[in-house]
Formats: structure tokens, C-alpha cells, sequence
């Protein structure tokens, strides 16, 4: 137990000391940290004393148990009330030990192995000294032109939502207090970061009421149902108001419509930037839009201690904005047991035994087999082990596998794609050529790898975005691979040989110039530290292929935004419309999408029966449930995910074409059948109508089973109510 009610500290702090602890500083101002001093640029100009440090309530980005027992003991010093420090830092997928981008987990349709990959991250990230992880991030996303669309696991509110309380399970645990290989989780970013206009970074952000709440908010609510401990505000407007300064957003709707009482923090700098965004005229607004919007911790910037106190002294905020604020972090670090154990789970032994062991790293090569997705196959894959291979490309040697936010990775740890190879058929039977750089393309390293293929069996292209083109700050107007390596592929083509892509990137691409060119296209994302490897199980055919996509890839740029789940519109385009004028379409390109979501691959084949309903009416009181039989019709043991869409065919407002609503993995041995049964429930039929009432009408509804979100066969029933 602690020494005082939390209550205590609050009433013995003084005004200035609360507002201290509101504020989140990099690891350069602590004392104790390997980069103390090292405060340069931005973090220079904000003017922060000795003695707001020595009050501060929380650090951001450090790591390592020593560093971090040296940095509580140190602060631990000074501060008047022994308040603890809370560490806080970016461990997204992974922390030493890297797993696949969270797309690409959203790809392997895995809850379990999901919530394992949390689970590491949190042991290596606490036992390091960290106490809190701004993850999951669980925006919507469907414009891959947004760099950040790696961080979160697709375009579908079921499925972000499954896997949003997933990574909470594996963060937190059960018992955040006495658990210290757990971390407290950090959901993000609150709300609709990923509508951001045009795919651009920091964006504005503009929908209406009923979007945000229908398919933008769900995943959200869902992570706070699983006891999420904190939420960090979004950079975008919400309704035209930054949500850092969004009342209704954070105070009205967070807090007193879903009843949260954690902990919400700002993003990097995002207070003092109300000022850009045109939202408040100085820091000063700055300060009280945030404060009374519902911002407990303002992240690197000092709006809160240059004007809090002034704007409680002249009356202009209430002092209590303060004091719940400031009780709600006291709250937190005591669930984290900081007041009686304030170095936690940080032990440098224990570190240097777990972190990057080898059980985790056999976890990220599992995680990373059943992330990547095939998406095209003529009979190049499996290879063979007695075939010649010719590796070529870009990521053929890189380490740069890891994606972004993997800042504790080592990428000179990671297993290269070449070293998988080699572990499974022997160098002698791999020959490996750059072919060009990422960007950049000359003619010397074009015909060595000329020369390279010309020999082989086989050509194994190694392609792709390097990690700085995708993540924060990472949108990008043209999403083809960069002509480079376009180049390198039509040139290779000349040789007539069987071709397989591997494509390494952080977003859905435009494959023109892959897919219609190479016989077989593997997505591998960035695969974490274990890629090489799990690749290699993949193409020499050791490990099933088994991820479906989480996101679709367009056809074309021009079809962005493009997602299964959209409105029919009152003119759409039928399967037999081909150029018919005045319907929904483009004229020189197809609506769908190159490869829709759900959408993967196996080296087997499977065969769907006709779904069947246990009755054509259901009620509220009596839900259906249907079925299907799966057949597993190739050579080889496969897992499949089968997928339950339904589709309301008239709403109060009108309904996507296509809702994920279930999905279930199975394992099927060559030629087994298997039966898959879904229940379908009222509840699963409910939506927001115009008045934001959330329930189900009666009417018709169809079902659709099958392997993906485009190849589902249906059946219709009613709901009588």
C-alpha cells in the first residue's frame, strides 16, 4: 500500500507543482539519462527551469532499466513529495524484439497471436524500464497514400476492433499493479486521425457526426472496454476544432457519454499547434482550450507551465480543471504500484536475459509468416530446394525490414532476406544481385543483375519502400513502386524466366508494373526482425501462406479512397454495365480495387458449399445461425479464414454493400471438409440511424460467406421485430 491516499499528494502540492505534473518532457532534460544536456533546437526554445523538471510528471522516450533507475533515483531526489516519474515511450510493434507493422498483423487475421506480440512488446518494453505505450493505434484508415496507415490494422470497424482489444489484453494484463512485465496501453489517436484529407499528414479531418460514430469510433470504444488506461488526442480537427482543443470530443463525448476517467495526453506539440490551426491566438488559448477541453498531459510543448497558473489566479480556469487532471496521473502511477515500487519491473539482469531472446524471436517469425499475403500466383511458388535462385533487388541484403516505429530494432540484427534463402537451400544455390537502389538506378548494377538472373532457375525479387517512405510523416502522392525498381523488373522480364516479387512496404501499393509482370507476388510488409527467415518459410513452401488483407489495394491512385464496406449509390455500376454512360464509374478505370480486402492466397485451394441458414426469419429473441462446408481441394495442409459479411438492403440510412460481421481460422488437411457455423444475432444488425440512435430495423438482410470480401456467396433472411 502506499504511505498517504493519493488525495494526500494533491492537497499538498502547490498550484505551480499540479501544473508541473501536467507536463511531458523528452529524456534530454532528465537528469541521469545518457543524453542529458543534449537539448537542442525545438526543445531548447521552450524555456523549461530546473525546477519545473525536478515537478514534471512524466518522461517520454527513454529506455534501458539502468538508464531508467538512474533517471527515478535522480528525480526521486529533488522532488518535494516523492512523486514518481511515469515513462512513456513509442513501443508500437515491438520493443528490441520487432514484429511485423500492425497492418500487416491486421493481415494475419490472428487475435491470439496479436495479443502475444503486445504481450512481448510489453515484457521487453517494462522490463527495460517503461511504463506506458502510446499503442494501439486503431484509426480507420483507407487512403494508403497516408504514410500511418502501417500503424494501424486496416479499413474495417469489426476487425480494428477485435484487434484493438487484443493489443490492450497483451499490453496490460489483468493486474497492471502487481504484473510488472505489463505496460499500461495508450489508444490512438482519438479521433479519426486516419480520414485525413488527401492522405497527408496532420491533415484536416472534416466528416459528419454520424460517419465518426458509425465507423470511425468503434475501434476506439472497444480498446477503453478492455480497460484501456489512456487516450492521446488526435493532430486533425474534429467538426472544425482540433481535438486537442475539442471539448465535445473529449470532454463531452469521452468522458461523460462513455464514462472514461483515465488519463488523455496531447500528441507531440500538439497544444502550442491550436495556434496554426488557427484555433487559439497565442499559448495562452492555447492553454485554456486545452485544459478545458479535457488534456491532461501536454506533450512537448509549455502552454500549460508558462499560463495555467495566471489563468486559474485571474479566474479565467477553475483551479479544480487542475486538481482532476492531476489526480488522474497520481491515479495512474498508482495503479502502476510507482508509489510503493517506483523502479517497477526495471532490472538490468532480467534485461539482458529477456529482451530479444530467443522465444521472442521465434514469436516474431510466426507473427511475421502469417502477416504476409499472397496475392498472385502462376505455379512460380513454392520454390524448390534444388532450383538456382537468383535474388535481386533492393531488400535483397537490407536489414531495413523492420518499418518505422521500431526505434529500439536493430536492423543490423534483423534477418536479411538473403540469409533466409541461404538457412533453407545453401548459398551455393543462391546468387544475389542489387539490380538498383530504392530511388536510384545506374546501369552497372542493372546488368549485374542481368548477369545474375541469366543463370538461375528462378528470379526472387526483393522490392519495395524503404522505412522513412512510410509512418509519420511518411504520405506520398505517387504509391507505385519508385521507377527504379520498375525498371530493374521490366528489364529482367526480357529474360523469359519464372519471376516472384517480394514486396517490402508500409502501405497498400499501385502494382502496375509488378503484378502484371512477375508470376508470383508475395507481400511481406516489413516483416519485424525474424523477416528473413519467415519469407524464406514462405517461398520454399515450409509455411503455408495463410494472410488475407486487412486493407484493399487500388487498382489505381485515382480510386482513392477505395474499401470494401461503401454505399451502393443510386446509380451503380452492374457486372454487366462494361462502358454503359450515367452510372457510378470511371471511364478508364475499374471501380474495385486490384485486390480487395480479405483477399490472400495459399498453395492449396479451397472449395465453399453453398451457405445455408437455420431459418429465413429471425427475431430479437431468436437469433439464425449458417453455415458452411470448406474443403481443403489441394495437396497441401492449409489454414483459411472464413469470412461472414451481411449486408442490410434498406436502412433508415443507407448501409454498406458489405459488412465484415465474423470470421473464423481454420486448419484443413488435404482434402478434408470441414464445417463453419456463424451466429448472427440482432445485436450484430444495429447501426446508427440519423438521429444517432443506435438499433436495428426490420427488413431484409443477406448473409454472405466465403474467402474474401468479393468471392462470398449469399443468402437472404428477415428480421421481424
Amino acid at each position: 500500500m502506499t504511505q498517504q491516499p493519493i488525495e494526500n499528494y494533491l492537497k499538498q502540492m502547490t498550484l505551480e507543482e499540479k501544473i508541473d505534473q501536467l507536463l511531458q518532457l523528452a529524456v534530454p532534460f532528465f537528469e541521469g539519462a545518457r543524453t542529458e544536456g543534449e537539448i537542442t533546437g525545438p526543445m531548447q526554445e521552450l524555456g523549461v527551469s530546473e525546477e519545473t523538471v525536478r515537478n514534471t510528471g512524466s518522461v517520454l522516450g527513454l529506455s534501458g532499466a539502468q538508464e531508467a533507475i538512474n533517471v527515478q533515483q535522480a528525480h526521486l531526489k529533488k522532488n518535494r513529495l516523492g512523486i514518481p516519474l511515469l515513462m512513456m515511450a513509442d513501443i508500437i510493434h515491438g520493443f528490441k524484439t520487432i514484429f511485423p507493422v500492425p497492418l500487416a498483423i491486421g493481415c494475419s487475421w490472428d487475435l491470439s497471436l496479436a495479443e502475444r506480440s503486445a504481450e512481448i512488446a510489453a515484457r521487453e518494453a517494462a522490463v527495460s524500464g517503461v511504463h506506458v505505450t502510446f499503442a494501439p493505434m486503431v484509426d480507420l484508415v483507407r487512403d494508403p497514400r497516408w504514410g500511418r496507415v502501417m500503424e494501424s490494422t486496416g479499413e474495417d470497424p469489426y476487425l480494428n476492433s477485435e484487434f484493438a482489444r487484443a493489443f490492450v489484453r497483451g499490453f496490460q494484463g489483468r493486474d497492471l499493479r502487481n504484473d510488472t512485465s505489463r505496460v499500461a496501453a495508450c489508444v490512438k489517436h482519438f479521433a479519426a486521425y486516419g480520414a485525413a484529407e488527401g492522405g497527408r499528414d496532420y491533415n484536416t479531418v472534416d466528416m459528419s457526426e454520424w460517419r465518426l460514430r458509425e465507423t470511425y469510433l468503434p475501434a476506439y470504444k472497444a480498446a477503453l472496454e478492455e480497460g484501456c488506461e489512456m487516450v492521446m488526442a488526435s493532430f486533425n480537427t474534429v467538426d472544425g476544432i482540433p481535438a486537442t482543443g475539442n471539448r465535445r470530443l473529449l470532454r463531452q463525448l469521452l468522458r461523460e457519454e462513455w464514462g472514461f476517467d483515465g488519463v488523455i495526453i496531447s500528441d507531440w506539440g500538439a497544444v502550442k499547434e491550436l495556434i496554426p490551426h488557427g484555433a487559439a491566438a497565442d499559448e495562452k488559448e492555447a492553454a485554456r482550450r486545452s485544459i478545458e477541453a479535457g488534456i491532461d498531459i501536454e506533450m512537448m510543448t509549455t502552454c500549460y507551465m508558462k499560463h495555467l497558473a495566471e489563468l486559474v489566479k485571474t479566474g479565467v480556469v477553475e483551479e479544480k480543471r487542475i486538481d482532476e487532471a492531476v489526480l488522474r496521473i497520481l491515479q495512474l502511477k498508482e495503479k502502476l504500484g510507482l508509489f510503493d515500487n517506483p523502479y517497477r519491473g526495471a532490472d538490468p539482469e532480467r534485461e539482458a536475459e529477456i529482451v530479444f531472446c530467443e522465444e521472442h524471436r521465434a514469436a516474431s517469425r510466426e507473427l511475421a509468416t502469417k502477416s504476409c499475403v499472397l496475392l498472385k500466383n502462376e505455379g512460380v511458388l513454392p520454390l524448390r530446394r534444388d532450383q538456382s535462385i537468383a535474388l535481386i533487388g533492393p531488400f535483397a541484403q537490407s536489414g531495413d525490414i523492420l518499418g518505422p516505429w521500431s526505434w529500439q530494432g536493430s536492423t543490423e540484427a534483423a534477418v536479411r532476406l538473403y540469409d533466409g534463402l541461404v538457412a533453407k537451400a545453401g548459398a551455393s544455390r543462391i546468387v544475389v544481385a542489387e539490380g538498383c537502389g530504392i530511388e536510384e538506378a545506374d546501369d552497372r548494377r542493372l546488368q549485374e543483375a542481368v548477369a545474375a538472373a541469366a543463370g538461375a532457375d528462378v528470379i526472387v525479387l526483393a522490392l519495395g519502400e524503404s522505412s522513412e517512405m512510410s509512418g509519420e510523416a511518411g504520405s506520398r502522392g505517387d504509391i507505385r513502386l519508385p521507377q527504379a525498381q520498375l525498371a530493374l523488373i521490366e528489364r529482367l522480364a526480357e529474360l523469359g524466366k519464372p519471376m516472384a516479387a517480394v514486396l517490402f512496404n508500409g502501405r497498400p501499393l499501385d502494382l502496375h508494373g509488378v503484378a502484371d509482370r512477375v508470376g508470383a507476388v508475395l507481400e511481406a510488409w516489413f516483416p519485424g526482425s525474424e523477416g528473413g527467415h519467415a519469407i524464406a518459410d514462405l517461398l520454399y513452401g515450409d509455411v503455408q501462406p495463410s494472410g488475407r488483407l486487412s486493407m484493399s489495394f487500388p487498382y489505381a491512385a485515382g480510386q482513392i479512397p477505395v474499401y470494401y464496406n461503401h454505399f451502393n449509390t443510386g446509380r451503380p455500376k452492374g457486372a454487366s454495365d462494361a462502358q454503359i454512360r450515367y452510372v457510378s464509374q470511371y471511364l478508364d478505370m475499374p471501380n474495385e480495387p486490384l485486390f480487395p480486402f480479405g483477399f490472400g492466397l495459399s498453395y492449396t485451394t479451397f472449395m465453399y458449399s453453398e451457405p445455408e441458414l437455420s431459418a429465413t426469419v429471425m427475431t430479437p429473441e431468436q437469433p439464425l445461425t449458417i453455415k458452411v462446408n470448406v474443403t481443403n481441394t489441394g495437396s497441401a495442409a492449409a489454414e483459411e479464414t472464413v469470412q461472414l459479411y451481411i449486408r442490410d438492403i434498406a436502412g433508415d440510412v443507407v448501409r454498406p454493400v458489405k459488412e465484415l460481421k465474423g470470421f473464423r481460422k481454420i486448419l484443413l488437411q488435404p482434402g478434408e471438409t470441414q464445417e463453419v457455423t456463424f451466429e448472427i444475432t440482432e445485436a450484430q444488425l444495429r447501426y446508427h440511424h440519423s438521429d444517432l440512435t443506435y438499433s436495428s430495423d426490420a427488413g431484409e438482410f443477406v448473409a454472405f460467406v466465403g474467402p474474401n470480401s468479393r468471392d462470398a456467396a449469399g443468402v437472404r433472411f428477415i428480421l421481424q421485430k
